[in-house]
C-alpha cells in the first residue's frame, strides 16, 4: 500500500562548466535560466527545502530572491551525488533525511515525479531510490545517450547501461527493428532519492571499474553492494538539456504550450 507523500529535501547539483552546452545553468529557456527553472519545479513539488549546490558565483547570483538556498562546493567533485554528500555536511541533515537529487538540467521535472521517486526511498529499505519509464522504440534502445536500467521482480535495480539491456537474443536475431512485447526494457530517469546518511556515504566509496566504463554514477551504488529501489514514474519526464539542439527543442516545446 503507497504511503502519503514524506517530508523531502531537494538538492540540485548545478556546475558551470560542461563540455557540450558552455553555462548550462544559466541558459535561458524563454528568458528564464534553466537552474531558475529547475528550482521552480522543486518548490512546486512541495520539498521542505530546496537547495542547489554549485561551485560559481554567476549561478548564487541568478538564485537571488527565488526561495530556495544556495551552497557553495568544491569545483572538483566526480559526481552530482559527491557535491551534494558535502552539502549534506554543510547543513547537517539528519541521516534519516531524504533527500532528492534533482538534476540541474531537467527544467520540465513533473512534481509528481519528484515526489514519487521520494515516496519509493520511504516505503523501501534501500539507502536509494530512481525512477524509470517503458522504452518506446528500438532507435531509443539502441541509443548509448539512453541509459537502460533492469530491475528485479521486487522493483529494484539490477543493472544500469548506455548498451541495449537486456538483450532479447532470439528476437534481436531476426530483427532489430521492433521491440518484442514480452521484454520490459526500461529508460532510466535521472532522479534519485538517498537517506542523507548514505549520501554522506556515498562520497566515500571508491570510484569503480563499471561506473568509469559506462560514465554512469549510479553503478558505484550497485557495485559496492548497495540497493537502489526502482519504480516507474508516474508522469513523462521530458529529455533533459545537453545541447544546443536541446535548448531550442525545449524553446519550440514551451512557445507551443
Amino acid at each position: 500500500m503507497s504511503v502519503a507523500t514524506p517530508s523531502f529535501i531537494v538538492a540540485i547539483p548545478a556546475r558551470y562548466g560542461s563540455t557540450r552546452l558552455p553555462a548550462k545553468p544559466l541558459r535561458e529557456i524563454a528568458g528564464v535560466p534553466m537552474v531558475v527553472r529547475v528550482a521552480q519545479r522543486a518548490l512546486e513539488a512541495g520539498a521542505s527545502q530546496v537547495v542547489v549546490a554549485t561551485d560559481d558565483q554567476r549561478i548564487v547570483d541568478a538564485l537571488q530572491g527565488q526561495g530556495v538556498d544556495v551552497c557553495m562546493t568544491r569545483a572538483d567533485h566526480a559526481s552530482g551525488s559527491d557535491r551534494l554528500a558535502e552539502c549534506a555536511e554543510h547543513y547537517g541533515w539528519a541521516d534519516d533525511a531524504i533527500v532528492v537529487n534533482l538534476q540541474g538540467d531537467e527544467p520540465f521535472a513533473p512534481a509528481a515525479g519528484i515526489r514519487e521517486v521520494a515516496r519509493a526511498l520511504a516505503e523501501d529499505d534501500a539507502p536509494m531510490a530512481t525512477l524509470a519509464t517503458p522504452i518506446a522504440d528500438a532507435h531509443e534502445l539502441f541509443d548509448p545517450n539512453v541509459v537502460k536500467l533492469v530491475r528485479s521482480a521486487q522493483g529494484r535495480a539490477l543493472y544500469f547501461s548506455r548498451a541495449p539491456a537486456p538483450w532479447a537474443r532470439d528476437a534481436f536475431a531476426l530483427d532489430r527493428d521492433v521491440l518484442p512485447e514480452s521484454v520490459p526494457f526500461l529508460r532510466h530517469i535521472g532522479i534519485y532519492a538517498y537517506r542523507a546518511g548514505f549520501l554522506k556515504r556515498y562520497a566515500t566509496l571508491s570510484r569503480t571499474p563499471l561506473e568509469q566504463a559506462e560514465s554512469l554514477e549510479q553503478l558505484r551504488v550497485l557495485e559496492h553492494g548497495f540497493a537502489i529501489a526502482a519504480r516507474l514514474t508516474p508522469e513523462p519526464f521530458p529529455p533533459g538539456i545537453d545541447t544546443e539542439g536541446d535548448l531550442a527543442r525545449a524553446e519550440r516545446w514551451l512557445a507551443g504550450a
